[in-house]
């Protein structure tokens, strides 16, 4: 188990995440304001891609999938 939370992305990949990261978590805030179910979605998936730029690992690419970065 320990191959797979190894991590596996290059500088571009965590840069990349960080962008999505970022712009989902903002655009999730704004839309949560409402308390809507979207925006909570939003919000979770940005703290997860902003995880995912910060510990250099990818869910993704660890069950095999090929990503561009």
């Amino acid at each position: 188990m320990s191959e797979f939370f190894r991590p596996n992305l290059k500088r571009t990949g965590r840069i990349a995440r960080g962008v999505i990261g970022t712009l989902c978590l903002v655009a999730g805030i704004v839309i949560a304001g409402d308390y809507s179910l979207w925006g909570l979605i939003l919000v979770g998936a940005g703290l997860f891609a902003i995880y995912e730029a910060l510990s250099g690992w990818c869910i993704a690419r660890a069950c095999g999938v090929k990503t561009r970065f």
